[in-house]
């Protein structure tokens, strides 16, 4: 059975997920595609999205050139821990899906860091 990258992605977000699960933390989920990149941060149980942020938002799309890039994450990172500390969030468990953490991934991490969001 031959997978797919997909597959992978998703094979590999699973363990994390579970781990996550097990500790019952909040949870800062990133996802990107080769022209967005999107963070949402979702509660214990399943499917409750307490904050979210992406390059689709209007405030965020004035400051940037292309939703692709990494000035373009840095941004959405600074926008989640600034909505996560709205909502009464300051710890969150990190979940890159199954995407490498590099480039895009870890400048959205570092950037929530930076605006006072722990994990």
């Amino acid at each position: 059975m031959k997978l797919d990258k997909k597959q992978n992605r998703l094979r590999r977000a699973r363990r994390a997920r579970a781990k996550i699960r097990e500790l019952k933390a909040n949870r800062l989920s990133v996802h990107r595609t080769p022209r967005h990149i999107y963070a949402q941060i979702l509660g214990p149980e399943e499917g409750q999205v307490l904050a979210s942020a992406s390059t689709l938002e209007v405030e965020v799309r004035k400051g940037i050139k292309s939703g692709g890039n990494v000035e373009a994450a840095v941004i959405v990172g600074a926008r989640i821990a600034e909505k996560a500390k709205a909502a009464g969030i300051d710890t969150v468990a990190f979940d890159r899906s199954g995407f490498r953490y590099h480039g895009r991934v870890k400048a959205l991490a570092d950037a929530a860091r930076e605006a006072g969001l722990k994990f």
